[in-house]
Protein backbone atom coordinates (compact mmCIF):
# COMPACT_ATOMS: atom_id res chain seq x y z
CA UNK A 1 0.00 0.00 0.00
CA UNK A 2 1.49 3.49 -1.10
CA UNK A 3 0.98 5.97 1.30
CA UNK A 4 -1.01 9.27 0.68
CA UNK A 5 0.12 12.10 -0.65
CA UNK A 6 0.62 14.46 2.23
CA UNK A 7 -2.84 16.82 2.43
CA UNK A 8 -1.24 20.40 3.79
CA UNK A 9 -3.39 21.37 6.58
CA UNK A 10 -3.00 24.89 6.23
CA UNK A 11 -5.70 26.21 8.75
CA UNK A 12 -3.86 25.34 11.80
CA UNK A 13 -1.84 28.08 12.79
CA UNK A 14 0.08 28.39 15.83
CA UNK A 15 2.78 26.72 17.69
CA UNK A 16 2.98 23.21 19.59
CA UNK A 17 6.29 22.19 21.79
CA UNK A 18 6.39 17.95 21.85
CA UNK A 19 8.79 16.57 24.31
CA UNK A 20 9.40 13.26 22.68
CA UNK A 21 11.89 10.35 23.60
CA UNK A 22 12.00 9.21 19.77
CA UNK A 23 15.78 9.45 18.33
CA UNK A 24 16.98 12.59 17.31
CA UNK A 25 17.85 11.57 13.59
CA UNK A 26 14.01 10.11 13.02
CA UNK A 27 12.81 13.45 14.60
CA UNK A 28 15.20 15.40 12.64
CA UNK A 29 13.00 13.35 9.24
CA UNK A 30 9.73 13.45 11.15
CA UNK A 31 9.44 17.29 11.69
CA UNK A 32 10.56 17.69 8.05
CA UNK A 33 7.48 16.00 6.42
CA UNK A 34 5.53 17.33 9.40
CA UNK A 35 6.87 20.92 8.35
CA UNK A 36 4.88 20.35 4.98
CA UNK A 37 1.80 18.53 6.12
CA UNK A 38 1.58 21.97 8.40
CA UNK A 39 2.94 24.87 6.71
CA UNK A 40 1.30 27.55 9.06
CA UNK A 41 1.74 26.06 12.34
CA UNK A 42 5.58 25.99 14.10
CA UNK A 43 6.45 22.60 16.05
CA UNK A 44 9.54 22.26 18.08
CA UNK A 45 10.63 19.02 19.70
CA UNK A 46 12.32 18.35 22.45
CA UNK A 47 14.66 15.42 22.67
CA UNK A 48 15.16 13.85 26.12
CA UNK A 49 15.30 10.09 27.59
CA UNK A 50 12.56 8.90 29.37
CA UNK A 51 14.32 9.73 32.36
CA UNK A 52 15.25 12.90 31.61
CA UNK A 53 11.63 13.84 30.28
CA UNK A 54 10.05 12.10 33.93
CA UNK A 55 12.48 14.30 35.50
CA UNK A 56 11.59 17.54 33.28
CA UNK A 57 8.38 17.29 33.69
CA UNK A 58 8.40 16.85 37.44
CA UNK A 59 10.11 19.85 37.74
CA UNK A 60 7.72 22.15 35.65
CA UNK A 61 4.91 20.83 37.35
CA UNK A 62 6.00 22.61 40.72
CA UNK A 63 5.52 25.71 38.44
CA UNK A 64 2.14 24.84 37.55
CA UNK A 65 3.02 25.03 33.85
CA UNK A 66 4.26 22.60 31.48
CA UNK A 67 7.02 23.76 28.72
CA UNK A 68 5.01 21.49 26.17
CA UNK A 69 1.80 20.52 24.71
CA UNK A 70 2.02 17.09 23.64
CA UNK A 71 4.04 13.99 24.58
CA UNK A 72 5.48 11.25 22.33
CA UNK A 73 6.66 8.41 25.34
CA UNK A 74 8.27 5.53 25.33
CA UNK A 75 5.84 2.90 26.75
CA UNK A 76 2.29 3.53 28.28
CA UNK A 77 3.19 3.46 32.02
CA UNK A 78 4.22 7.25 32.13
CA UNK A 79 0.55 8.10 30.45
CA UNK A 80 -1.04 6.06 33.07
CA UNK A 81 0.57 8.22 35.86
CA UNK A 82 0.10 11.50 33.79
CA UNK A 83 -3.39 11.09 33.22
CA UNK A 84 -3.89 10.20 36.63
CA UNK A 85 -2.49 13.57 37.86
CA UNK A 86 -4.89 14.86 35.60
CA UNK A 87 -2.67 16.85 33.03
CA UNK A 88 -3.61 15.22 29.87
CA UNK A 89 -6.53 15.96 27.72
CA UNK A 90 -8.79 13.68 25.98
CA UNK A 91 -9.29 13.62 22.20
CA UNK A 92 -11.44 10.60 20.43
CA UNK A 93 -9.57 10.60 17.40
CA UNK A 94 -11.36 9.25 14.00
CA UNK A 95 -8.02 6.91 13.67
CA UNK A 96 -9.07 5.23 16.63
CA UNK A 97 -11.23 2.72 14.97
CA UNK A 98 -7.97 1.58 12.57
CA UNK A 99 -5.79 0.76 15.75
CA UNK A 100 -4.15 -2.16 15.96
CA UNK A 101 -3.38 -2.14 19.63
CA UNK A 102 -4.31 -0.66 22.80
CA UNK A 103 -5.71 2.70 23.60
CA UNK A 104 -7.29 4.75 26.11
CA UNK A 105 -11.00 4.59 25.58
CA UNK A 106 -11.90 8.10 26.52
CA UNK A 107 -8.91 9.47 24.29
CA UNK A 108 -6.25 10.22 26.71
CA UNK A 109 -3.39 8.67 25.21
CA UNK A 110 -3.15 6.75 21.70
CA UNK A 111 0.24 3.89 20.49
CA UNK A 112 1.71 6.24 17.97
CA UNK A 113 4.53 3.49 16.83
CA UNK A 114 5.81 0.07 17.81
CA UNK A 115 9.44 -0.72 19.29
CA UNK A 116 10.12 -4.48 20.31
CA UNK A 117 12.57 -5.68 22.67
CA UNK A 118 14.38 -8.49 21.03
CA UNK A 119 18.63 -9.80 21.28
CA UNK A 120 21.01 -9.77 18.50
CA UNK A 121 24.07 -11.20 17.75
CA UNK A 122 26.97 -10.96 15.07
CA UNK A 123 26.82 -13.88 12.58
CA UNK A 124 30.25 -13.54 11.79
CA UNK A 125 31.67 -14.26 14.45
CA UNK A 126 29.20 -16.70 16.12
CA UNK A 127 26.79 -19.00 14.82
CA UNK A 128 22.96 -18.85 16.47
CA UNK A 129 23.62 -22.20 17.50
CA UNK A 130 26.48 -20.77 20.29
CA UNK A 131 24.72 -18.12 21.82
CA UNK A 132 20.87 -17.63 23.74
CA UNK A 133 18.07 -17.51 21.41
CA UNK A 134 15.86 -16.57 24.28
CA UNK A 135 15.55 -14.06 27.30
CA UNK A 136 15.89 -16.60 29.54
CA UNK A 137 19.33 -17.83 28.36
CA UNK A 138 20.13 -14.61 28.24
CA UNK A 139 20.34 -14.82 31.86
CA UNK A 140 21.39 -17.98 32.53
CA UNK A 141 23.68 -19.46 29.36
CA UNK A 142 26.96 -19.44 31.37
CA UNK A 143 28.88 -19.84 28.55
CA UNK A 144 28.11 -15.66 27.76
CA UNK A 145 28.74 -14.82 31.18
CA UNK A 146 30.25 -11.38 30.65
CA UNK A 147 29.63 -10.98 27.27
CA UNK A 148 26.20 -9.65 26.89
CA UNK A 149 24.54 -5.78 27.07
CA UNK A 150 21.15 -4.42 28.37
CA UNK A 151 19.74 -0.32 28.28
CA UNK A 152 19.15 1.07 31.71
CA UNK A 153 15.89 0.71 32.90
CA UNK A 154 16.56 3.61 35.54
CA UNK A 155 16.96 5.93 32.26
CA UNK A 156 15.01 4.27 29.38
CA UNK A 157 11.18 3.35 29.25
CA UNK A 158 11.65 0.80 26.80
CA UNK A 159 14.49 -0.92 29.28
CA UNK A 160 12.22 -0.33 31.88
CA UNK A 161 9.30 -1.96 30.39
CA UNK A 162 11.45 -4.86 29.56
CA UNK A 163 12.68 -5.85 33.15
CA UNK A 164 8.88 -5.36 34.20
CA UNK A 165 7.68 -8.27 31.77
CA UNK A 166 10.76 -10.58 32.58
CA UNK A 167 10.13 -9.93 36.31
CA UNK A 168 6.38 -10.86 35.82
CA UNK A 169 7.51 -14.13 33.56
CA UNK A 170 10.60 -15.29 35.27
CA UNK A 171 10.21 -13.47 39.00
CA UNK A 172 12.57 -11.36 40.98
CA UNK A 173 15.14 -13.85 40.35
CA UNK A 174 15.64 -12.81 36.80
CA UNK A 175 17.19 -9.63 37.85
CA UNK A 176 19.39 -11.49 40.21
CA UNK A 177 20.66 -13.89 37.45
CA UNK A 178 21.31 -10.72 35.24
CA UNK A 179 23.86 -9.70 37.73
CA UNK A 180 25.32 -13.25 38.29
CA UNK A 181 26.03 -12.91 34.47
CA UNK A 182 27.78 -9.77 34.68
CA UNK A 183 25.44 -7.75 32.53
CA UNK A 184 27.05 -4.33 31.39
CA UNK A 185 24.53 -1.91 31.46
CA UNK A 186 25.16 0.79 28.42
CA UNK A 187 23.73 2.42 25.78
CA UNK A 188 22.29 0.86 22.41
CA UNK A 189 25.28 2.17 20.62
CA UNK A 190 27.88 1.33 22.84
CA UNK A 191 26.28 -2.10 22.88
CA UNK A 192 26.00 -2.70 18.93
CA UNK A 193 29.83 -1.50 18.77
CA UNK A 194 30.78 -4.39 21.30
CA UNK A 195 28.65 -6.51 19.28
CA UNK A 196 31.06 -5.92 15.97
CA UNK A 197 34.21 -6.07 18.07
CA UNK A 198 33.36 -9.16 19.98
CA UNK A 199 33.50 -7.61 23.10
CA UNK A 200 29.70 -8.78 23.78
CA UNK A 201 28.29 -11.88 22.14
CA UNK A 202 24.48 -11.31 22.74
CA UNK A 203 22.70 -8.30 23.56
CA UNK A 204 19.21 -7.43 24.74
CA UNK A 205 18.53 -4.79 22.17
CA UNK A 206 15.24 -2.86 20.17
CA UNK A 207 14.99 -4.51 17.32
CA UNK A 208 15.08 -0.46 15.54
CA UNK A 209 18.43 -0.05 16.44
CA UNK A 210 19.88 -3.33 14.40
CA UNK A 211 17.65 -2.15 11.21
CA UNK A 212 18.81 1.26 11.19
CA UNK A 213 22.33 -0.41 11.42
CA UNK A 214 21.56 -2.41 8.63
CA UNK A 215 20.39 -0.52 6.60
CA UNK A 216 22.69 2.64 7.06
CA UNK A 217 26.00 0.76 7.35
CA UNK A 218 24.94 -2.16 5.71
CA UNK A 219 26.27 -3.84 8.87
CA UNK A 220 25.64 -7.76 9.19
CA UNK A 221 24.41 -7.39 12.94
CA UNK A 222 21.29 -9.67 13.18
CA UNK A 223 18.07 -9.69 15.41
CA UNK A 224 17.13 -12.77 17.37
CA UNK A 225 13.32 -12.89 18.03
CA UNK A 226 13.72 -14.86 21.08
CA UNK A 227 12.05 -18.54 21.46
CA UNK A 228 10.04 -17.06 24.24
CA UNK A 229 9.02 -14.00 23.03
CA UNK A 230 9.89 -10.58 21.98
CA UNK A 231 8.69 -7.87 24.27
CA UNK A 232 6.32 -5.72 22.32
CA UNK A 233 6.42 -1.60 23.31
CA UNK A 234 3.56 0.40 22.25
CA UNK A 235 5.14 4.45 22.47
CA UNK A 236 2.51 6.68 22.69
CA UNK A 237 1.06 9.70 22.16
CA UNK A 238 -1.02 12.53 24.06
CA UNK A 239 -1.82 16.04 24.49
CA UNK A 240 -1.49 18.06 27.85
CA UNK A 241 -4.38 19.53 29.43
CA UNK A 242 -5.08 22.86 28.32
CA UNK A 243 -4.84 24.98 31.63
CA UNK A 244 -0.97 22.92 31.88
CA UNK A 245 0.05 23.91 28.35
CA UNK A 246 2.95 25.63 27.07
CA UNK A 247 0.79 27.08 23.95
CA UNK A 248 -2.75 26.21 25.17
CA UNK A 249 -3.12 25.46 21.11
CA UNK A 250 -5.03 21.81 21.54
CA UNK A 251 -6.75 22.17 17.84
CA UNK A 252 -3.24 21.90 16.48
CA UNK A 253 -2.50 19.44 18.85
CA UNK A 254 -5.63 17.11 17.47
CA UNK A 255 -4.54 17.93 14.20
CA UNK A 256 -0.74 16.36 14.36
CA UNK A 257 -2.50 13.57 16.03
CA UNK A 258 -4.86 12.91 13.36
CA UNK A 259 -1.78 13.21 11.42
CA UNK A 260 0.06 10.62 13.04
CA UNK A 261 -2.41 7.88 13.25
CA UNK A 262 -2.94 8.17 9.43
CA UNK A 263 -1.47 6.27 6.84
CA UNK A 264 0.89 9.31 6.08
CA UNK A 265 2.55 9.79 9.64
CA UNK A 266 2.97 5.87 10.02
CA UNK A 267 4.84 5.81 6.70
CA UNK A 268 6.96 8.19 8.65
CA UNK A 269 7.15 6.48 12.19
CA UNK A 270 8.21 3.17 9.54
CA UNK A 271 10.68 5.05 7.65
CA UNK A 272 12.46 5.79 11.48
CA UNK A 273 12.54 1.40 11.64
CA UNK A 274 9.41 1.08 14.19
CA UNK A 275 6.49 -0.50 13.26
CA UNK A 276 3.28 0.53 12.18
CA UNK A 277 0.23 0.99 14.89
CA UNK A 278 -2.60 0.17 12.48
CA UNK A 279 -4.53 -2.35 11.23
CA UNK A 280 -4.78 -3.97 7.12
CA UNK A 281 -1.76 -2.10 6.34
CA UNK A 282 1.31 -2.93 4.19
CA UNK A 283 4.08 -0.73 6.00
CA UNK A 284 7.30 -2.42 7.01
CA UNK A 285 10.20 -1.22 8.70
CA UNK A 286 13.40 -2.34 6.90
CA UNK A 287 14.62 -6.03 6.97
CA UNK A 288 11.67 -6.70 9.45
CA UNK A 289 9.23 -9.58 10.14
CA UNK A 290 5.80 -8.57 9.69
CA UNK A 291 3.80 -7.32 12.76
CA UNK A 292 1.59 -10.18 12.55
CA UNK A 293 4.22 -12.37 13.15
CA UNK A 294 6.08 -10.50 15.77
CA UNK A 295 2.34 -10.41 18.04
CA UNK A 296 2.18 -14.89 17.56
CA UNK A 297 4.63 -14.62 20.55
CA UNK A 298 5.23 -12.21 22.88
CA UNK A 299 5.53 -11.51 26.36
CA UNK A 300 3.03 -9.35 27.77
CA UNK A 301 3.83 -5.80 29.57
CA UNK A 302 1.52 -5.14 32.64
CA UNK A 303 1.41 -1.17 31.75
CA UNK A 304 0.01 -0.50 34.91
CA UNK A 305 2.24 -2.48 37.67
CA UNK A 306 5.14 -1.15 35.48
CA UNK A 307 3.66 2.32 36.43
CA UNK A 308 2.46 1.63 40.34
CA UNK A 309 5.66 -0.72 40.87
CA UNK A 310 8.36 1.15 38.97
CA UNK A 311 10.51 2.61 41.55
CA UNK A 312 10.58 -1.07 43.48
CA UNK A 313 11.80 -2.53 39.98
CA UNK A 314 14.32 0.02 39.13
CA UNK A 315 15.69 -0.64 42.77
CA UNK A 316 15.70 -4.25 42.53
CA UNK A 317 17.68 -4.37 38.91
CA UNK A 318 20.61 -1.82 40.64
CA UNK A 319 20.62 -3.95 43.74
CA UNK A 320 21.08 -6.93 41.34
CA UNK A 321 23.27 -6.03 39.02
CA UNK A 322 25.91 -3.90 41.54
CA UNK A 323 25.64 -7.02 44.22
CA UNK A 324 27.31 -9.04 41.16
CA UNK A 325 29.89 -6.29 40.35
Amino acid sequence: MTAPALAKNENVKGKVVIYTSMYEDIIEEVDRIISKEFPNLEVVFFYGGTGTLQAKIAAELDTGKLGCDMLMVAEPSYSLELQELGLLHPYLTPARENLLFEYDPEGYWYPVRVCNMVLAYNPELYSLDEIPTSFYDFAYDKSVEGYISMGNPLTSGTSMAAISALRDKYGYEYYEALGDQKVMVESGSVALTKLETGECKVIMILEESVLKKREEEGSELAVIYPDDGCIIIPSTIMTIAEEYSANKNTEAAEAITDWFLSEAGQAAIVKGWMHSVLKNTNLLPYDSIPTTQILENTIPVDWEATYKEREEMRTKFEEAVKRAR
